[in-house]
């Protein structure tokens, strides 16, 4: 996962596809590299530190919820 400081009343948009450079926010990659997929749009109601996920798993999107940890993801082949 990402730490991250948010700002209320900013809009956000976390990185759905993982193709991002600017993770784990879109950088707009997602239309060439993954263009059936798009990006989570969010405004956070106060300042917070936040933990954004990065394995693109997670449940309650875009934060972590541990995901990352199961097998499923810790055993995934990458690809190069």
């Amino acid at each position: 996962p990402f730490p991250v400081e948010l700002k209320a009343g900013k809009k956000y948009a976390w990185c759905a596809c993982g193709h991002s450079r600017s993770q784990p926010f879109c950088d707009g990659t997602h239309k060439k590299a993954a263009p059936g997929i798009s990006p989570l749009r969010f405004t956070p109601e106060e300042d917070k530190t936040a933990w954004l996920c990065g394995c693109k798993r997670t449940r309650t999107p875009p934060y972590c919820d541990g995901t990352h940890k199961q097998e499923a993801v810790q055993g995934a082949q990458l690809s190069a």
